[in-house]
């Protein structure tokens, strides 16, 4: 069984989980020695998963929120229709 980019990213989430049987893990290993997007979309797709899975929380600067919506607002603005 030869797979694609196509196969790895449609199995990332059960390859994380560790829920593919050993034939196609070991293929998506394969893959992902030789190819560098694919290995980046894992990573970066692991460090999702362990962001959200983080139960610390983290306070969000004074004003910030003010400051963000008045910019988006600015932004909106001067943007123009359709």
């Amino acid at each position: 069984m030869k797979i694609d980019c196509r196969h790895v990213w449609d199995h990332i989430s059960a390859y994380i989980d560790g829920d593919v049987d050993a034939v196609l893990r070991a293929e998506i290993d394969r893959h992902l020695e030789h190819c560098e997007i694919c290995s980046a979309v894992m990573d970066s797709t692991r460090n999702v998963v362990i962001l959200i899975a983080d139960e610390r929380v983290f306070e969000i600067p004074a004003g910030y929120s003010e400051r963000l919506h008045s910019r988006l607002e600015a932004v909106l603005a001067t943007e123009s229709p359709g």
